[in-house]
């Protein structure tokens, strides 16, 4: 796949975090309920870490009681790039962005009560937040 931002991995690894480059680039998870962004209530924006480019509203933000920031929907169909995932013994589907392709979690279909029933179910240290001025 060809992305919009095309970096080497170098200059990810000079660009990011370790924490950041493990979970964007090499497609780790952070650990549940220590990501800084799970209990942010404010409006805003949510971004890629990677790349800046916009995911998510705060207002598709929901409690999924997951212990990651959970969302219903991204900001547009095309902000996202889902991907059949078969690693650790198990089918889900992860979730990249379609301008970086940076690891950002898995959406799961079980978000019961969201519009979309749909739980984006993302990692704090994949997303940068802007509140709203």
């Amino acid at each position: 796949m060809t992305y919009r931002v095309d970096k080497t991995e170098d200059e990810w690894r000079r660009e990011l975090t370790p924490e950041q480059y493990a979970v964007l680039r090499e497609a780790g998870t952070e650990r549940a309920w220590t990501g800084e962004l799970l209990d942010e209530s404010r409006t805003g924006l949510y971004t890629c870490a990677a790349c800046n480019a916009e995911l998510f509203q705060s207002g598709t933000k929901f409690d999924s009681h997951c212990g990651w920031p959970s969302f219903y929907e991204s900001v547009r169909p095309d902000a996202v790039e889902l991907i059949e995932d078969r690693s650790h013994g198990m089918v889900r589907t992860e979730v990249r962005c379609a301008a970086c392709g940076s690891h950002l979690g898995h959406v799961f279909p079980d978000g019961f009560g969201t519009p979309t029933g749909d739980r984006y179910c993302m990692n704090s240290l994949s997303l940068n937040f802007a509140p709203e001025s």
